[in-house]
């Protein structure tokens, strides 16, 4: 008895090991190609400039995609009909496709900002009432970076099916401002001021020109629509200089930057 269990355990053995040992090397050669393909795939893609929001996308397709080429390789090596194992992971994957129907339409929404790129990773965006930078376009998020280095998670599926503002995304963007005098002080000196201002800055472009020109007359101050140009990574860095030197040349040079108040007159 032992003797025939021997037996068919060397029969076992002689037939299967060639197959274990070639699909053992298949696997370690496979996955060691696949590495080097999905790396020599990144360089690519970088070295042509491809917009860096697809680009880690499209790597992680082409690794998958090969993987899933591998195993079912593999899986024909023991003689595992494959056409049925791919049928049956159709169904599993419609199964479970059902079960996730939320995170899939999320998926399809990635897939559709990747395509028509609304905004890519670094512009200045407003999404759903949020504003940030893009700091990723993964496949079910949309990451945010705001002023105060919030991180802001926003599925995509809200992304599609709302109101997308691109601050940046024309790489020129327009700084809306508001500066108050009081009614006592000159209106064309408080002009000239705030153009020295933003001619000494050098982030503001000469063309097209500051706009400068009376907004309102409120009930307090005559207030200022100021509204320079320059590149949309430096609306920021425009936005706080022009606050903090138009204030400092006004006290200099003597105009009013008048705040909320109320005149009581008490008759005797």
């Amino acid at each position: 008895m032992n003797w025939l269990n021997l037996d068919k355990l060397t029969e076992i053995l002689t037939a299967y090991a060639p197959k274990v040992a070639g699909a053992i090397l298949t696997l370690i050669i496979g996955f060691w190609v696949i590495k080097k393909l999905s790396k020599v795939t990144s360089n690519l893609l970088e070295k042509k400039k491809f917009d860096e929001t697809v680009r880690p996308f499209l790597v992680s397709i082409v690794d998958v995609g090969l993987k899933v080429m591998l195993l079912l390789a593999v899986a024909s090596m023991f003689g595992i009909n494959v056409t049925s194992f791919i049928a049956i992971f159709t169904a599993l994957a419609f199964a479970i496709g059902m079960a996730l129907q939320g995170s899939l339409g999320h998926f399809a929404s990635g897939v559709l900002l990747l395509l028509f790129k609304p905004y890519k990773v670094g512009d200045l965006v407003t999404i759903n009432g949020e504003t940030g930078v893009v700091e990723a376009i993964q496949v079910f998020n949309t990451l945010l970076r705001t002023p105060d280095n919030k991180r802001i998670i926003i599925p995509n599926g809200v992304v599609t099916s709302g109101v997308v503002t691109n601050i940046s995304g024309q790489g020129t963007i327009r700084v809306d401002m508001s500066f108050g005098i009081g009614y006592s002080d000159d209106i064309d000196k408080a002009r000239s001021i705030i153009k020295e201002v933003a001619d000494k800055c050098d982030l503001i472009f000469k063309d097209p020109p500051i706009d400068i020109f009376v907004q309102e007359l409120a009930d307090s101050s005559v207030n200022f629509a100021v509204r320079p140009w320059c590149k949309s990574e430096h609306f920021w860095d425009v936005y706080f200089y022009m606050h903090e030197n138009i204030k400092k040349a006004f006290d200099q040079q003597g105009v009013s930057i008048p705040f909320p108040q109320m005149d009581v007159h008490l008759d005797k």
